[in-house]
């Protein structure tokens, strides 16, 4: 049987992915289930005591005989390596470092980044952190070429979804990842074919976030009570967590909802009531937010009213 001349390019144009995490996995899944030649997969060793709750792209690619390397950087040698293994097309699925540019001259059809957010808005590090610390309300994936500017190449396709008060950092990273994986099945068969849509990117119409340090994730009660929301859903579990202090000690709050947005309840950071049983209510600057979850430093994370005790109407949280 002939095969037809799209799925004749998809399987003759060699691939080869640099990708890590949940995204990394299905993309290279799709791209498997498509029948892409991939010549090898450069992922990374994952980092200790880190908390792990995505696939191993690595183990999707030894099931399925594709060569497996973690440099920890791309150096001359390994440039010579990959030029060897001569790529039609690069990939990076949340590769956590940036590619030579020497690296991505060597695709002729392009080298692309698929990036979690609608480019080229929130360009950079913590796509997902960031958009809902700032009570974004749609989130997305952008699949774009590379160039030596990070996230700043042109974009071939782009897919979005509505963050809603219910997500957390993980839910909403969990609905980009099937977008993601749609857009390779969607656009690679165009892309190997040459005919993929193109388009710049308006920079000056975007944004630019830094990488996320454990040190962001301190709550200041002085804050409007959905700003503080946003944080703590932002960078609760599997993320380092939202954090204040109490008679000197370090509490994170893990879960938490608004209370209400509007007027003061209260000296920002005093505990105005228990709310429904387990949780306890706290004055924000504005409003008040009503936390669920809680921890000290060094103990165990349980129900807020539980934590801060039966004297918790006399403390503030700072």
């Amino acid at each position: 049987m002939t095969l037809r001349s799209s799925e004749a390019g998809v399987r003759d144009a060699a691939c080869v992915l640099f990708a890590y995490h949940e995204m990394g996995a299905a993309c290279l899944e799709e791209l498997i289930g498509l029948g892409a030649p991939v010549a090898a997969l450069f992922t990374h060793d994952d980092t200790p005591g880190e908390e792990i709750w995505w696939r191993s792209c690595a183990e999707i690619a030894r099931a399925n005989a594709i060569p497996v390397y973690a440099p920890d950087r791309i150096d001359e040698q390994w440039i010579g390596r990959i030029a060897a293994l001569r790529p039609a097309v690069i990939y990076s699925f949340y590769y956590r470092n940036l590619l030579p540019d020497a690296v991505i001259r060597l695709a002729p059809l392009g080298a692309l980044n698929l990036h979690g957010s609608l480019l080229p808005k929130y360009r950079g590090r913590a796509p997902v952190n960031w958009m809902i610390v700032n009570g974004e309300r749609e989130a997305g994936v952008t699949l774009h070429h590379m160039i030596a500017r990070a996230d700043a190449g042109d974009i071939v396709a782009q897919s979005a979804v509505e963050i809603s008060d219910d997500d957390d950092a993980l839910t909403l990273y969990r609905k980009l990842v099937p977008l993601g994986a749609a857009l390779m099945r969607e656009y690679h068969p165009l892309i190997v074919a040459g005919r993929a849509p193109r388009r710049a990117q308006d920079l000056k119409a975007g944004s630019r976030f830094g990488r996320r340090r454990p040190a962001d994730g301190r709550i200041d009660w002085n804050w409007p009570a959905r700003r503080i929301f946003n944080l703590v859903r932002a960078v609760t579990h599997p993320y380092p967590g939202a954090f204040c202090h109490v008679g000197g000690r370090k509490l994170y709050v893990w879960r938490a909802r608004i209370g209400t947005e509007e007027g003061s309840c209260g000296t920002p950071g005093t505990i105005t009531r228990s709310a429904e049983g387990d949780a306890v209510e706290i004055a924000a600057g504005v409003g008040s937010v009503i936390v669920t979850r809680a921890q000290y430093e060094g103990g165990v994370e349980e129900p807020a009213a539980l934590v801060l005790g039966a004297g918790a109407r006399e403390m503030r949280l700072e």
